[in-house]
């Protein structure tokens, strides 16, 4: 637990994570969290919230247990929005604890210009928040001698290195980082959804950063870019992680609300099932 509250002081918004969080929940759960912290698995962990980066370890392990349900053993995962690397990097590492315990492996992949945001086109980028040259890579050549092999970057702009990318998946894409701040930066990130449907999962695992400020709305940034994909999509929708705040121990988190589905209704998964002739029968009518 203690080890958790140090690394939590490295993070954004740690007064809210540390007080809100943690200290507005049942004190029996926090000292619970002090045994799972010292003798806990790593499921145990990721249920107690006490892996650093929280989002990035449910949403590894939730895609994880899903593909091996279906006997799939890599998953992609992509991160949109590297700045100086440090999530990329927790996805890594993470991703290799979640490799050990479930056996599925993880295709890590970045995608960012390296010379940090554009400038906003218009309102929807929510300039008010963000501007031209904000969250730049600062040395590029540090944080890929850190990459381990199994990760790499797409350096450039996403209308053009995505559409390379989906040529070259090399697992199904299984959970997606998207931390791109403007509206205009994630309609582009989410044309990575324009491939054939077995290059995903049949839902893929999402996290949503810009989502969350009093600013933010329906209107504007990434929920606009959700939005407008969804009215434009008939077999492809991003939607919220339903009932996720009451399947957790700890509900305050702000992280719980930022979990979404790509759900990708022609992977045929979904579609053989419509095939399928069965009839399931209540034990207790």
């Amino acid at each position: 637990m203690v080890r958790y509250l140090l690394r939590n002081l490295r993070e954004p918004n740690t007064l809210r994570n540390i007080f809100v969080d943690r200290l507005t929940e049942p004190i029996h759960l926090n000292l619970l969290s002090g045994l799972v912290a010292l003798f806990g698995s790593l499921r145990a962990k990721i249920d107690f919230d006490l892996i650093e980066r929280r989002y990035h370890a449910f949403g590894l392990l939730r895609a994880a247990d899903f593909a091996r349900e279906i006997n799939v053993d890599c998953l992609t995962v992509i991160e949109f929005g590297v700045a100086n690397g440090s999530g990329l990097l927790n996805l890594c590492e993470v991703g290799r604890r979640i490799t050990d315990i479930t056996g599925v492996k993880f295709d890590i992949v970045g995608f960012d210009t390296g010379l940090g945001l554009p400038p906003p086109k218009d309102f929807r980028d929510h300039p008010e928040y963000y501007s031209q040259g904000d969250f730049p890579l600062q040395d590029k050549d540090l944080l890929l001698r850190k990459l381990p092999e199994n990760a790499r970057i797409n350096f450039g702009n996403l209308e053009d290195t995505i559409k390379g990318f989906l040529s070259d998946v090399r697992a199904p894409i299984g959970f997606i980082s998207v931390d791109l701040d403007y509206y205009s930066s994630t309609v582009d990130a989410l044309t990575i959804f324009n491939g054939p449907s077995d290059l995903y999962l049949p839902m893929v695992v999402m996290y949503f950063d810009d989502v969350k400020r009093e600013l933010h709305n329906r209107y504007c940034g990434e929920l606009l870019a959700i939005e407008e994909f969804n009215n434009g999509h008939e077999c492809r929708k991003i939607t919220k992680f339903n009932f996720l705040e009451k399947r957790r121990i700890f509900r305050n988190a702000e992280w719980v609300e930022q979990m979404y589905f790509c759900h990708i209704f022609d992977h045929a998964i979904r579609t053989n099932a419509l095939k399928a002739k069965r009839g399931e029968i209540l034990t207790r009518p």
